[in-house]
């Protein structure tokens, strides 16, 4: 995950959200506070090395919960996200300060 604070918008900081190659997936989606946990909302685009990246506009000076939704059927943490934090299915997930 990459950070980035605009110049041109105060206040607004433009994440790149990466998972490796070694997911293992055909197809990922970041979901998340930021989305309404929407499965559909945020698909990221596979690059031709087999990573898969999107790219939002957050909210600066925020705390966002959020997972990655891969081929429709399991869920999977950032491998390096900004901390991990327990949620109400007795799992973890990943947590982005911005």
């Amino acid at each position: 995950m990459n950070k980035s604070y605009l110049k041109t918008k105060k206040g607004v900081v433009k994440v790149t959200f990466e998972l490796p190659t070694d997911v293992a997936a055909q197809q990922a989606v970041v979901v998340g506070e930021f989305n309404n946990w929407d499965p559909a909302a945020t698909p990221m685009k596979r690059k031709k090395d087999g990573t898969f990246t999107a790219a939002l506009n957050l909210e600066a000076g925020k705390q966002y919960r959020y997972r990655y939704y891969l081929d429709g059927e399991r869920w999977e943490n950032d491998p390096q996200p900004d901390a991990l934090v327990p949620n109400i299915f007795g799992t973890q997930d990943s947590l982005i300060t911005t």
